[in-house]
């Protein structure tokens, strides 16, 4: 186990600080002191709707009709009963169910029955956890629900009896005391941010609760221009977290508009950041490329908020901030993770996927990463963040960055975070002959082999070539090992492509699900089809294929290899 800097230790220790002054928060949230800062829970009156731009499904009515309530990758049956008398299957289904996310699939309905629906359980929730504590009120649940509760409005509270409004009104108001008061207990990162966010559309929305967003305007535009980086990218390097936030934010943008409001310049600036970042990191099939935990690829979700974006006439071949690099040449997308880890309280998700890179031919993924698992197959979490579940260079058997295992870290942070590598260079150039090189390097086997993985990618003019070389070495000078170390060179397919060794065992082919093939060759390490998985899939993970380049190393290696376009 790596042992924490002295830098680590006091980032921990406020961590930790912080733990314990969330509990004594929680003590004083139905203190008179609360309701005189904040007011009380009133929320008569919602002056705008702001408008929901995630996809709905219709049939989750029907589902629930015959008592079956499935979030997460769970499903539970709950016949006639209340899914609020049941026990959680899975903690992830708990803080879906608690942030009534899925009220937007019974507004679509748009049915009667869809919308009792909605009232009763929305009234039983009351009944149930009004006044509790648990996961029901942590800061990022409590966001969500009173984001989709506002965005509900017109199922929740038209054309229902005087009681049944005023019961909704004033557990809306009660939430947003509460989120008031907690917001900064939030962990680090998006859901902080979620929080700030459903308190600034929250004193929008509600009459009589604009006097505090001036206040609460400092606070949220000081956390976007903390959490998006110069670049777009969000500071948890996750490629999905920029969507997530537009989801939220675009609508919000609108609702300053509706009420004659000016929009925060921060606000503009980090829609305006995260925008191109999106179509940055988006391969030619529609998905985000794989990295850092990104998981299955919910492709109209990233067309929805694209569709508020302007194309720019050429991406940047470099992200820097976030730590990412793009090659694009004819109709290939070639996306590399060229950074290092987050800071240790924002890398519970992150992979130890260095200089690793997905790739894909027109409208179809020809290498991705293996992803990271949905809410129901987290038995699978510490495979995919795995180097060997990258298309990189694995040495040793070992990943390039090592897990903290850490109990009092874990527990704040929701996981093991990763360090290293601290030493990341890239330097991309447009080649004469209208190619594209990217040469990068990182020293995540420095401490442990003594040796720098260096790579070496180009694209050839029309994008049918992609050449690689990857090398092991020391910083300077000559190592020689008493026993070769063993590495793999790792190429994950897109889980719907086929593959097969050819001629003598010294070519590769890969064939898409549109017949285009292509060939992969290496100087340097054998090379051999193996198994693999694929976990960034909706339906959970699937099992795949990869192309591994094996080879030993005695203190220096290099490996060339080519992928080219068949036909």
């Amino acid at each position: 186990m790596p042992s924490l800097t002295i830098a680590e230790q006091t980032r921990l220790a406020r961590l930790a600080t912080d733990r314990v002054r969330r509990a004594a928060v929680a003590r004083l949230l139905s203190s008179r002191f609360l309701r005189w800062r904040y007011g009380a829970p009133v929320a008569d009156e919602l002056l705008i709707v702001p408008q929901e731009l995630r996809t709905a499904d219709p049939s989750f009515a029907d589902e629930i009709a015959i008592g079956q309530f499935g979030f997460a990758g769970a499903v539970a049956y709950i016949g006639s009963g209340s899914p609020f008398d049941l026990k959680p299957p899975s903690p992830e289904w708990e803080r879906e169910l608690h942030g009534f996310g899925w009220l937007r699939h019974l507004r679509a309905a748009e049915t009667e029955e869809a919308r009792e629906q909605a009232v009763d359980l929305v009234l039983g929730w009351i009944r149930k956890h009004g006044s509790r504590g648990g996961v029901a009120w942590e800061p990022p649940v409590v966001a969500r629900r009173l984001i989709s509760w506002i965005s509900s409005a017109s199922l929740l509270l038209e054309d229902v009896d005087h009681t049944t409004y005023d019961r909704i009104a004033d557990s809306l108001g009660d939430q947003l005391i509460r989120l008031s008061a907690t917001w900064r207990d939030a962990p680090a990162g998006y859901p902080r941010l979620l929080a700030l966010t459903a308190l600034v559309l929250a004193d929008l929305c509600v009459a009589g609760h604009d006097r505090h967003l001036e206040e609460i305007l400092d606070a949220f535009s000081e956390e976007l221009e903390t959490q998006i980086l110069p670049d777009g990218g969000h500071i948890s390097r996750n490629p999905g977290i920029p969507v997530e936030l537009l989801l939220d934010l675009l609508p919000l943008r609108q609702c300053f508009i509706v009420r004659d409001r000016p929009v925060p310049p921060g606000l503009s600036a980090a829609i305006d950041r995260m925008l191109p970042f999106v179509r940055f990191m988006r391969l030619g099939d529609g998905s985000l490329a794989r990295f850092n935990g990104m998981g299955a690829p919910n492709l109209d979700l990233v067309a929805t908020v694209l569709a508020y974006g302007e194309p720019p006439t050429r991406l940047p071949a470099h992200a820097p901030a976030s730590g990412y690099a793009r090659l694009a040449r004819g109709g290939t997308v070639v996306i590399a993770d060229v950074g290092s880890p987050p800071k240790l309280e924002l890398a519970g998700q992150a992979h130890a996927g260095c200089l690793s890179f997905e790739m894909s031919s027109g409208r179809y993924a020809v290498l991705v990463n293996c992803g990271a698992p949905g809410p129901a197959d987290q038995d699978w979490r510490a495979a995919s963040r795995a180097t060997a579940s990258h298309n990189t260079l694995c040495l040793g058997g070992k990943s390039s960055s090592r897990l903290v295992l850490h109990n009092l870290l874990e527990t704040l942070v929701g996981s093991a975070p990763i360090r290293f590598p601290d030493r990341v260079g890239v330097r991309i150039r447009d080649l004469p002959d209208g190619g594209i090189q990217l040469k990068a390097h990182h020293n995540g086997y420095h401490r442990q082999f003594g040796l720098i993985h260096r790579r070496q990618l180009i694209l050839s003019p029309h994008g049918d070539r992609l050449t690689g070389i990857d090398q092991l070495g020391p910083i300077r000078g000559a190592l020689r090992f008493p026993v070769d170390v063993p590495f793999g060179i790792h190429f994950h397919l897109n889980p719907d492509a086929s593959c097969s060794l050819l001629r003598f065992g010294d070519e590769a082919e890969i064939k898409l699900p549109n017949g285009e093939r292509w060939g992969l060759t290496a100087k340097g390490a054998q090379i051999s089809v193996e198994d693999s998985f694929h976990c960034a899939d909706l339906s959970g993970p699937r099992r795949s294929l990869q192309i591994v380049l094996r080879g030993a190393c005695y203190g220096e290696s290099e490996v060339t290899w080519e992928l080219a376009r068949r036909g």
